[in-house]
């Protein structure tokens, strides 16, 4: 157990105390009525440690009902103390614990609940503590190897959204900063939950999430959450499966983060183009970076000296991990030349586990594989968005696609806006922007806001095609606000008609897809054309339970969160 005290304490334990208000006691036999007596015993205990114990339903009890008047107490530091433990025994416990600590009205700076097998069950146990004003000041949360699952990710991350929530409602919004829940067999599911919450919090400094069974959805997911936490100084996703696609959007977001420190994609087959997406966004910036692990990732040579060219100016690296990916002997020799010119060699880790160069007819395989999950990842986006594809594909166009080719009709606005697509606005060049709107009616609130509608449906992440969104939204918009006849308020209601949050008795049909025109409003929302008098109505209707947005949840948090801030 570990106690911190603010006031005096018996002689005897205080000749025990070296130069530090921290110490400890080291008794894991004691009784529990033992361990309550020293805890009541000390006045403004901040930090407990109950770990290596096996602590049962009936002790959990007896604990709680001391902590229950512990209001200073800020970190608890309970990992693996419920060796031995049912599973069963251990929700009821949390329960007790947590519950006291709301009583007690504590404010927690760290919670360590690592290495306690719970299952998504254990989750249940301290979800009403993670919502309640005790987790508010919640700075550190730990929760490695507890078996979580999909489930339980998915309810730690509702709670994190509630917590945030309710503890921004007071003026002062949760601002975790270090997540720790490796092995915990989150999957796609679980990580993209997680992401979200991520996504809202927008203080993490350091996200541990290793062996999860993460694949590049959930990757992906993380990385678009990774952004938006400009702080970020450690990601540690070792034991993951990027995939090129996962690593491309990875790396991307790097390039977006300036404190990053530690990067630790390990054993996560980002592969040699991922590698070299990665390399980029280093050489871009990441000055503060300390150590880039990309060890066992199916690396080939030529990538992995490309790596090496990256750190060529990073200062403050002390590590760089290449070890277990496919350099052969030469690869290995050139890659230390390299760092030998950069003054870096000895950064450079171990290459003891290099698996060679791979043979041509290996390289094919690799390709193959990558097709073959290609091919099945187009295959299930093509059952989920069946409907909607379905809808937004004119029949003129389905029934070209025979083996006669048609030619592609000359683009121009009228055509874009008939039959909306990411290559038709790019086709529209430069003056795409100018060009849309002058040729939109401003004085007619429903022309507006179908234009921007098919405007918003065809943005994508991708920056040729995402600038051109937003270039063109700006034009249109801002002539549309700066307009002493344009109806900000009729334009807000069209608009969530068109959406399909708000009713109208007329029958308007909803939009197939919310994600463009989040995502594009995300940005609307911070020019200085846009009415922040609209601000508050569209919180308050993008916040109401909705499937349509629940099926773009990335994009609303983002927007919430945009809005919040203003």
């Amino acid at each position: 157990m570990l106690v911190r005290c603010n006031s005096p304490v018996s002689s005897q334990i205080l000749t025990n105390l070296l130069d530090s208000c921290w110490f400890f006691f080291w008794n894991i036999s004691l009784a529990a009525e033992e361990v309550i007596k020293q805890i009541e015993e000390f006045d403004g205990l901040e930090a407990l440690r109950l770990e290596g114990n096996t602590v049962g339903v009936e002790a959990a009890k007896v604990i709680a009902k001391a902590l229950e008047k512990k209001s200073e107490l800020k970190r608890c530091h309970w990992s693996d103390m419920f060796t031995g433990r049912l599973r069963s025994e251990i929700p009821p416990a949390l329960i007790s614990l947590g519950d006291a600590l709301i009583t007690a009205g504590a404010q927690l700076v760290e919670l360590d609940l690592s290495d306690n097998a719970f299952g998504p069950d254990g989750v249940r146990g301290f979800e009403a503590l993670l919502k309640s004003p005790t987790c508010y000041t919640l700075q550190e949360l730990k929760l490695n190897n507890c078996g979580m699952g999909i489930g339980g990710g998915k309810i730690l991350a509702a709670a994190l959204k509630e917590c945030h929530r309710k503890s921004s409602a007071q003026g002062k919004p949760l601002a975790l900063k270090i997540f720790v829940a490796g092995r915990n067999r989150l999957e796609n599911d679980g990580a993209t939950a997680l992401a979200e919450a991520f996504g809202i919090i927008g203080t993490l400094e350091e996200v541990h999430m290793p062996q999860n069974g993460i694949n590049h959805p959930g990757i992906t997911a993380l990385a678009q959450a990774f952004a938006i936490n400009p702080l970020l100084k450690v990601i540690n996703l070792n034991d993951n499966t990027f995939t090129e696609k996962g690593a491309l959007a990875m790396a991307e977001t790097l390039k977006a983060l300036r404190q990053i420190e530690v990067i630790n994609f390990g054993d996560c087959l980002v592969r040699s183009k991922g590698a070299v997406a990665i390399a980029d966004a280093v050489k871009e910036g990441l000055h503060k970076l300390k150590e880039l692990n990309l060890s066992f990732c199916e690396i080939k040579r030529d990538a992995a000296l490309t790596v090496a060219e990256a750190i060529e100016d990073k200062a403050e690296l002390e590590k760089l991990d290449l070890n277990g990916n496919c350099l052969g002997e030469e690869g290995c020799e050139q890659l230390q030349e390299i760092l030998e010119g950069f003054n870096m060699a000895a950064v450079l880790g171990s290459l003891s586990d290099d698996e060679g160069e791979e043979e041509e007819d290996e390289e094919e395989e690799e390709d193959e594989d990558e097709e073959e999950e290609e091919e099945e990842e187009q295959q299930q986006l093509k059952e989920r968005e069946q409907g909607e594809q379905e809808s937004l594909t004119p029949k003129k166009i389905i029934d070209s696609q025979d083996s006669t080719p048609v030619p592609s009709p000359p683009v121009d606005v009228t055509t874009f806006l008939a039959f909306p697509s990411p290559e038709k606005l790019l086709r529209l060049g430069p003056k795409c922007s100018v060009l849309i709107a002058q040729q939109t009616d401003t004085s007619d609130v429903e022309k507006v806001v179908t234009t921007l509608l098919r405007i918003s449906s065809v943005f994508k992440d991708e920056a040729p095609v995402k600038t051109a969104v937003h270039e063109t939204t700006d034009a249109l918009m801002r002539k549309a606000f700066t307009s002493a006849t344009f109806n900000s308020d009729a334009f807000i209601t069209s608009l969530l008609i068109h959406m399909g949050l708000l009713k109208s008795e007329e029958k308007i049909k909803a939009v197939p897809s919310l994600y463009g025109i989040l995502m594009t409003l995300n940005h609307m929302v911070q020019q200085d054309y846009f009415p922040k008098s609209l601000a508050p109505v569209l919180s308050a209707f993008v916040t109401k339970p909705n499937r349509a947005l629940d099926s773009c949840s990335f994009a609303r948090h983002m927007l919430l969160q945009t809005l919040h801030q203003l």
